[in-house]
């Protein structure tokens, strides 16, 4: 009977939640993730953000209210306007594990349009050294080198991926943020003075929060849990050793982030997973239910600065 009076008594708020249009929950964690080391100059480059994932329909299971924040923010205005936001992402493979990967590569393209990545954004990879597979570990280094085109070449300025625990403990997951931070450290050396690099800035890296089994499988019920985790992050932070990239270095007030998705948002990233529909098996239908991370996205800064 009490348990019953609980949930009554918060469904008002969950409603609530899940109507309030996204936008004006997530604006303030956009501009955080968006800053810069050069934002107090006058040379603050464009913002440009790259999602980068291991598989298909990583973008929707995992990233979805992220992307849907991201996209409606750079959408505020127009598309010759120098200063929008712009979001690309990158699968490093075709997920070929049960050989389905022209599949799945075709799928991954129906999802980004319903996220509303658009083409021109959006690249696939298929190297042998990158393939789908769960008991193996990627190569950081064949990473780094991967991805260090489509950073400089776009003028790349946040890169969003896996923690070190990589949500489910799926080692291509986990590998990429090593692979970033890889990548950083060359980009440091080679964008130093001395070596008269004409690179803008170094890409600042944020890595999604693995949650514990509990606060995984919480559905919308993950809205109500926000207020009190925003307020419980630095004790969950510094408790936790799957938050952070392994850097060697720690900064004592790491920026976070949290996107959260509406109920538009929600249907918008069930019908980007629906495109996946050679992984559309019984227990996905229970994942895209009850996983928190179709609602709710925790960012962290893998990488402190200065």
């Amino acid at each position: 009977m009490l348990s019953s009076l609980i949930v009554l008594a918060f469904l008002p708020l969950l409603f609530a939640l899940l109507a309030r249009p996204s936008w004006r929950k997530n604006n303030d964690d956009v501009l955080k993730l968006l800053r810069t080391d050069l934002d107090d100059g006058v040379d603050t480059p464009p913002p440009r953000v790259l999602l980068l994932t291991a598989h298909p329909d990583d973008e929707c299971m995992f990233f979805a209210p992220t992307v849907q924040a991201l996209v409606e923010h750079g959408n505020k205005l127009p598309p010759t306007d120098t200063d929008r936001l712009e979001v690309y992402s990158l699968c490093l493979s075709i997920g070929n594990a049960d050989g389905l990967g022209s599949v799945r590569r075709h799928e991954l393209d129906r999802s980004l349009d319903i996220l509303g990545i658009q083409e021109g954004h959006r690249w696939v990879e298929d190297k042998s050294a990158l393939q789908d597979n769960f008991t193996a570990q990627w190569d950081h280094q064949v990473i780094a080198d991967v991805i260090m085109p489509y950073v400089i070449n776009n003028n790349i300025t946040t890169i969003l991926t896996f923690d070190d625990y990589g949500i489910s403990g799926h080692p291509n997951h986990y590998s990429l943020p090593r692979g970033v931070v890889h990548l950083i450290s060359s980009l440091s050396v080679t964008s130093s003075p001395t070596n008269g690099s004409a690179l803008p800035s170094i890409p600042r890296l944020f890595a999604l929060v693995s949650m514990p089994l509990l606060s995984k499988y919480t559905g919308p019920l993950s809205l109500l849990l926000v207020p009190l985790q925003r307020a419980l992050n630095g004790m969950l932070l510094s408790n936790s050793e799957h938050n952070t990239v392994t850097t060697g270095q720690h900064d004592a007030g790491p920026s976070r982030v949290v996107f959260i998705s509406g109920a538009a948002e929600y249907a918008t990233a069930l019908r980007a997973m629906r495109q996946h529909r050679s992984q559309l098996v019984w227990f996905r239908w229970l994942y895209v239910t009850f996983s928190r991370y179709m609602w709710v996205n925790d960012w962290v800064e893998a990488v402190p600065r200065g």
